[in-house]
C-alpha cells in the first residue's frame, strides 16, 4: 500500500487516542495476546502514542497481521510467537524482545483463554489448561521481564483479569485463575516496588470484542441480550479497556500500584433487589461508546449500542 492508497483508505487512519501524542516515545511495551481483540487494540493505541511494541502470541500469522497494520501507519511492532505457559519459550522470547528493542518499559499480560461449562464437568486437563493460560502464563512473563530488565530499570505491568466479583458461574476455572492473578498483582506490587516497578490490573466486563466470536451459539444468543443487565445499558468497547491499560502504563499513574480498575458499566453493583433499569437520559456522555480504534470490528451478534 503506497501513500496515496493510505490517504484514500479510511481503514488506514491512525488510532484516535484520548492521550497526548508522544506519551510513550522511546518506550517499548510487550503485549501478550497481541494478535486479536483487546491486545491488538492496545498495541495500536500504544504505537499511536509513540511506543514500539513487541507482540506475543501462539499464532505467528495473527501477530504478523497486526504488525503489518501497525507498519502501515508508520509504527514499529515485532512478532515473537510463543506459548506463555512454556517456561523455556518465555525466557527465549524475552531475550528476543531485548535483542530487538534493547529495553522493556511495560508489560501487558493480556493473553488468556477459557471455555464455558459446569464445574462438575471439567476434566483435570481442561482445568489445568485454563489455570496455566490465565494465571501461570502471566506469572512467567512477569517474572522474566522483572529478572531480565525491570529489576534494574523499573517499569509498569498491567494484568488483564475479568469481572470476577461474586464468582464466575460457568467459568469456575477462569474465575479462580483471574482471582489468583489479582492477588498476584497485589503481591508483586509490594515485592517489586523497591525496583520502581508498578503492578496493576484491569478487569473488563462485557466487552464487544472479536474474541466473543469463538463462543458456542447458545452463549452468543445469551450475550446478544445481556446488555439489559448492565446499569449503563450497553456493552463496552475494546478501546475503553485499552484506555485504562494505557493510563496505568503512563506517568499519570506513577503513584498507583497494586490496584485494579474495573471497566464494566457497573454490573457488579447491580443487585436482585435493585436490577439495572432502562435509561432515563439516553444521550449522556456515558452512553456514547468511546471507540478510538480505527480497525475495530465488534462481533456481529453483539450490538455495541443497543436500540430499544
Amino acid at each position: 500500500m503506497d501513500a496515496s492508497d493510505t490517504a484514500s483508505d479510511p481503514r488506514a487512519e491512525r488510532y484516535r487516542s484520548v492521550f497526548r501524542p508522544g506519551l510513550f516515545e522511546g518506550r517499548t511495551v510487550i503485549v501478550t495476546g497481541g494478535g486479536s481483540g483487546i491486545g491488538r487494540c492496545t498495541a495500536h493505541e500504544l504505537v499511536s502514542l509513540g511506543a514500539s511494541v513487541a507482540l506475543i502470541g501462539r499464532k505467528p500469522e495473527k501477530l504478523e497481521r497486526v504488525a503489518d497494520e501497525i507498519a502501515r501507519v508508520g509504527g514499529r511492532a515485532t512478532c515473537h510467537p510463543l506459548d506463555i505457559r512454556d517456561e523455556a519459550g518465555v525466557q527465549a522470547g524475552i531475550d528476543a524482545v531485548l535483542a530487538a528493542h534493547g529495553r522493556i518499559d511495560g508489560l501487558v499480560n493480556n493473553a488468556g483463554g477459557q471455555f464455558p461449562g459446569a464445574a462438575e464437568s471439567f476434566t483435570l486437563k481442561g482445568w489445568e489448561a485454563v489455570i496455566r493460560n490465565n494465571l501461570t502464563g502471566g506469572f512467567l512473563m512477569s517474572r522474566e521481564v522483572f529478572n531480565r530488565w525491570m529489576r534494574d530499570h523499573g517499569g509498569a505491568i498491567v494484568n488483564i483479569i475479568a469481572d470476577i466479583w461474586g464468582g464466575m458461574p460457568s467459568m469456575a476455572h477462569s474465575g479462580a485463575a483471574r482471582a489468583g492473578t489479582l492477588n498476584l498483582t497485589e503481591t508483586l506490587a509490594s515485592e517489586w516496588a523497591p525496583s520502581g516497578v508498578r503492578v496493576n490490573a484491569v478487569a473488563p466486563g462485557w466487552i464487544a470484542s472479536s474474541g466473543m466470536e469463538t463462543y458456542p451459539d447458545e452463549v452468543k444468543a445469551r450475550l446478544a441480550k445481556q446488555w439489559r443487565m448492565v446499569p449503563l445499558q450497553r456493552y463496552g468497547s475494546e478501546a475503553e479497556i485499552s484506555a485504562a491499560i494505557v493510563f496505568l502504563l503512563s506517568e499519570a499513574a506513577n503513584f498507583i500500584t497494586g490496584d485494579c480498575i474495573r471497566v464494566d458499566g457497573g454490573v457488579p453493583n447491580a443487585r436482585p433487589n435493585a436490577p439495572a433499569q432502562p435509561l432515563r437520559v439516553k444521550d449522556s456522555g456515558s452512553q456514547r461508546t468511546f471507540d478510538g480504534f480505527h480497525l475495530s470490528s465488534p462481533p456481529a451478534f453483539m450490538n455495541i449500542e443497543p436500540k430499544g
